[in-house]
């Protein structure tokens, strides 16, 4: 099994940033590929970014340029998010894969106009 907790949500304006952070832990020997997925109201849940072995990446044609993925010390992801939108506004998820998915319980990030 392996837990899943999320930090940094909040509320900011447009054009602003903030930095979601996801902890692992439990049986994580095999966490190659860890993300965040978001959704948005009314909508299904999306991919934002994902970071696989060998530190891969893949972002959301809505957010690359704007969003940063990466690992960090531990079995920690972050996702940065600068130059922010109202339709960014959506529960983030972390998300991490072994032979099975596992989802964090989710972080509200709400953007003002």
């Amino acid at each position: 099994q392996v837990q899943l907790v999320e930090s940094g949500g909040g509320l900011v304006q447009a054009g602003g940033s903030l930095r979601l952070s996801c902890g692992a832990s439990g049986n994580i020997f095999s966490l190659n590929n860890m993300g965040w997925f978001r959704q948005r109201p009314g909508k299904q849940r999306e991919l934002v970014a994902v970071i696989r072995s060998g530190d891969t990446t893949t972002y959301a044609d809505s957010v690359k340029g704007r969003f940063t993925i990466s690992r960090e010390s531990g079995n920690t992801v972050a996702l940065q998010m600068n130059s922010l939108k109202p339709d960014d506004t959506a529960v983030y998820y972390c998300w991490a894969a072994t032979s099975r998915a596992y989802w964090g319980q989710g972080t509200q990030v709400t953007v003002s106009s």
